[in-house]
């Protein structure tokens, strides 16, 4: 599903991204499909593994999205997982300070969050 959010195409995901390979399918898709900038995804569709930074997957996934242009939105309440790593933490802190991959806990956050241009 697509939203204008604050003027903005996002593409609403609600399939699992268990690697880099659907990280890419669901990039061509929102990107030739729905001509949408953003991808939101709800945490729980990305599985344990994305947060257990060892596990190299987030990385990998997030690769994916710089290497094709697109932006992802993380949405749902991370606070427990975030509580129990620091790594995850600092991850989670410099990627909201950047332009191309935040988590939020709704989608009203991310709408304010790309109206204030951020």
């Amino acid at each position: 599903m697509v939203k204008e959010l604050s003027g903005v195409r996002v593409f609403v995901a609600d399939g699992a991204v268990g690697d880099d390979r659907d990280a890419v399918q669901l990039i061509a898709d929102a990107h030739y499909g729905h001509q949408a900038v953003w991808i939101a995804l709800p945490a729980e569709k990305l599985g344990d593994d994305f947060f257990e930074l060892r596990s190299g997957r987030a990385g990998a996934i997030a690769q994916k999205f710089v290497d094709y242009h697109m932006r992802l939105a993380v949405i749902g309440d991370i606070t427990s997982r975030v509580a129990a790593s620091t790594s995850l933490a600092d991850w989670v802190r410099e990627s909201n300070r950047g332009k191309n991959l935040w988590f939020v806990p709704d989608l009203e956050t991310l709408a304010e969050r790309l109206q204030d241009g951020q």
